[in-house]
């Protein structure tokens, strides 16, 4: 089964990413990625492509090397489905925030409306690859829909979740450590719709990182290695309050845990919490999916991982009222970083967006800089919470280009997203500028190399 066409439904965070490299490393097939969303298939259409609308390290090079020759962004939908062989469904899945499940479950209206669509449009045979984070068993609902509601066109779901990490994803999509691809492997028709997929990939990756699966053991492994991952920064951060109280410094206890081999060093950096689109996400569909089992004991272990998570982010900015001599009415406080992480301008549960929540509800006046972020993205998240009104919001808060325009004036400083160029700065122009006593607060643990003497500020940084 050689694929000609391929439709990606949704120009997103995994969307566009994932189809660039496709289409790079297949110049024979051309791959269209379609969106009802206008303004953002303008930008990926931009002539200059730095102004595509999500910002990954090596991404615009991977765009410009294949948009108009096989990669094309489009918003007429109905006629990418019509064309492709294969479709990928990467549309958002967040938690629902009514009804059954509110607050667990995933929210799946936007999977089936494009399942209805597909069904309604199609009148060759498709295969439908999930790659959007899905709870176990949605092929099967897929299957139901397109199958009772289309033009009697034969179907192959097959389930391909992404395993990017946000500011490597361009690296993550060229060299992965494994590619997970789930079908009906029972029967001749998923064997062939599995192994048509699994060409594509073979393309630029050993296949001995091409793993095969039935449809369930995808969906779910795509759950559990998130479920795991965060797991393990909520660990650490709770040893991170045990190491205050103790005198202990968590980044030696993290190098003395990572250096056994049956544990391994990555994520275990303590930080304000973890954010991103995915870690809390796919927990609370896992914490959903136990209960609707009756497994209320793994559910509840599952869900303690965000519970110290938002711990976490609680006690920090509860710090900086604390040290602040337990008030912050009126205070200036400066926060570098919005972004949930470097090398990516998604702010979706970051860390900033909580702290900066409880610091307003003190009655704090917050000045904000992130070198990718835009101003109008700060005050939808801040909006979003709807803690207090859009007005008061923009009153309140006040987002800046530069990261001394922030600093200045202010009693102190808060480091919420790990960006390179905040180690560079002149931290002792910093200090000089800012109001006396000035405190930093470090929720990434980014200067930690840096001595008291170096920084001149009252210094606090997580574990430590």
């Amino acid at each position: 089964m050689k694929i000609k066409n391929i439709c990606c439904i949704g120009a997103g965070y995994v969307g566009g990413p994932t189809m660039a490299v496709i289409a790079q490393k297949c110049p024979e097939i051309n791959v269209t990625v379609v969106d009802i969303n206008e303004e953002r298939i303008e930008a990926w259409n931009d002539e200059d492509v730095e102004n595509i609308p999500i910002y990954e390290p090596g991404l615009s090079q991977v765009v410009k090397e294949a948009r108009g020759r096989n990669l094309f962004f489009s918003t007429d939908v109905d006629s990418a489905i019509d064309k492709a062989d294969m479709i990928f469904i990467s549309v958002n899945t967040p938690t629902k925030t009514y009804g059954i499940g509110k607050g667990m479950a995933a929210d799946l209206k936007y999977i089936e409306l494009c399942a209805r669509q597909i069904a309604r449009v199609s009148k060759t045979d498709k295969i439908v690859v999930e790659k959007s984070t899905l709870p176990v068993r949605t092929a099967e609902a897929l299957k139901n829909i397109l199958d009772n509601t289309g033009n009697g066109v034969n179907y192959q779901i097959l389930s391909n979740p992404e395993f990017l990490a946000e500011g490597t994803a361009v690296d993550d999509l060229m060299n992965p450590d494994r590619v997970l691809i789930g079908g009906d492997i029972d029967t001749t028709e998923g064997k062939e719709a599995v192994e048509a997929l699994v060409d594509i990939y073979a393309h630029w990756i050993p296949r001995e990182r091409l793993l095969t699966t039935n449809v369930w053991s995808s969906e779910l492994s795509k759950l559990t290695a998130n479920a795991f991952l965060a797991q393990r920064v909520s660990s650490i951060n709770a040893m991170s309050e045990l190491c205050e109280k103790t005198g202990a410094d968590v980044n030696e206890v993290s190098k003395a845990v990572g250096m056994d081999s049956r544990i391994g060093a990555k994520f275990l950096k303590s930080s304000v919490g973890f954010g991103g689109s995915c870690f809390q996400k796919d927990i609370l569909n896992l914490v959903y999916i136990s209960k609707s089992f009756g497994l209320h004991e793994v559910a509840d272990y599952w869900e303690q991982v965000i519970l110290m998570n938002d711990h976490q982010k609680r006690r920090f900015a509860a710090k900086i009222v604390q040290t602040l001599f337990n008030t912050v009415s009126g205070k200036k406080i400066a926060i570098l970083g919005w972004a949930f992480k470097k090398d990516t301008n998604d702010t979706r549960e970051s860390a900033a967006i909580y702290v900066a929540d409880y610091l307003l509800n003190e009655q704090a006046e917050i000045v904000v800089y992130d070198p990718k972020v835009k101003t109008e993205q700060i005050y939808a998240d801040l909006d979003y919470l709807n803690t207090r009104s859009t007005e008061e919001n923009r009153a309140r808060v006040t987002v800046v280009n530069a990261p001394y325009k922030a600093t200045k004036d202010a009693h102190a400083v808060a480091v919420l997203t790990e960006w390179d160029e905040f180690k560079e700065l002149d931290w002792q122009k910093i200090y000089s500028e800012m109001l006396k006593p000035a405190f930093l607060f470090d929720g990434r643990r980014l200067l930690e190399r840096k001595s008291k003497e170096e920084l001149g500020f009252e210094f606090y940084a997580i574990g430590n």
